[in-house]
């Protein structure tokens, strides 16, 4: 962890040492609360009105109140990764329900906080967007849809960390979750492509997938290219002959995945359209944002 970090909480920026939450706090006791990953490229961060428009959205989803206003947690971001020095990094935004008493209303949290982490990211070496990812399929099922919405990034993780672990345990680092169903959902951390007969093809929200904002700019630089994209019911044989498979995801990016289960999946690197969205998405990130 990086040392000497200025972090905002709750209304103004403090010393990464001085950084604390109450253990009062409905966001640690419950994981009551909701969350944004961000990125930030060359003093740009990208996307930023869409992350907060689903910040948004999720908070609206669980009934709790963003003490800020859109603008306001711009000016946060913004000042918080030019406070941090960064130019390239992260940017974790995170609102709990705030301190409350022992026990599950919320209603009894008088007021939300709010924090915001600025600082360097690297969630897979670079040998892994040059060789591709192993996957394997964990037996722990996504949360049913119909009992939490996939929409809502909350801070409950607990599903997709138990997961997180079976990847580990497997000597791999990352899992695709199915649904009840059977269907594929995401993996732990990341939306799922596979391209098959020259279309591109990803589980619907409906399977449990979270609504990706670097999934919404695959379906974007796809269309671009001409490329048929398709939301799709997909099972584990589907990904195992798929032609080509990668994963999205905002720490993440686009990351090949060559092996599922053993299997391996097309020709066993990345493929040719996996390494074209690669290429237009990094463009992309270099060419728009909102300045710091």
């Amino acid at each position: 962890m990086e040392q000497g970090l200025q972090i905002f909480l709750d209304g103004q920026f403090v010393p990464q040492s001085e950084a604390k939450v109450s253990v009062f706090d409905h966001g640690l006791l419950y994981g009551d609360g909701v969350f944004e990953g961000i990125r930030l490229y060359n003093g740009k961060i990208f996307r930023l009105d869409q992350h907060l428009d689903r910040l948004f959205a999720s908070a609206r989803a669980i009934m709790l109140t963003v003490p800020m206003s859109k603008a306001e947690l711009t000016d946060a971001c913004r000042e918080a990764c030019r406070r941090n020095g960064l130019q390239n990094g992260y940017i974790r935004l995170v609102v709990t329900r705030g301190v409350g008493y022992l026990g599950l209303s919320p209603f009894k949290c008088k007021q939300p906080s709010v924090f915001i982490i600025a600082a360097t990211i690297e969630l897979y070496p670079e040998e892994v967007y040059r060789n591709g990812l192993k996957l394997i399929t964990a037996a722990t099922q996504r949360v049913n849809p119909a009992a939490i919405s996939p929409s809502i990034k909350s801070l409950n993780y607990l599903n997709n960390i138990l997961a997180k672990i079976e990847a580990i345990q497997a000597g791999t680092v990352e899992a695709i979750m199915l649904n009840s169903s059977g269907h594929v959902a995401e993996c732990t951390g990341d939306n799922i492509f596979i391209v098959r007969r020259g279309r591109l093809e990803t589980p619907p929200i409906s399977a449990g997938a979270l609504n990706g904002i670097t999934r919404g700019v695959v379906f974007e630089l796809a269309e671009k290219m001409k490329v048929p994209v398709t939301e799709a019911n997909l099972t584990r044989y589907d990904l195992m002959t798929a032609e080509e498979c990668f994963l999205t995801g905002t720490a993440a990016e686009i990351v090949p995945a060559v092996s599922i289960d053993g299997r391996v999946v097309g020709g066993g690197q990345p493929g040719t359209l996996t390494l074209k969205l690669t290429e237009a998405f990094r463009k992309l990130t270099c060419s728009e944002g909102t300045a710091i």
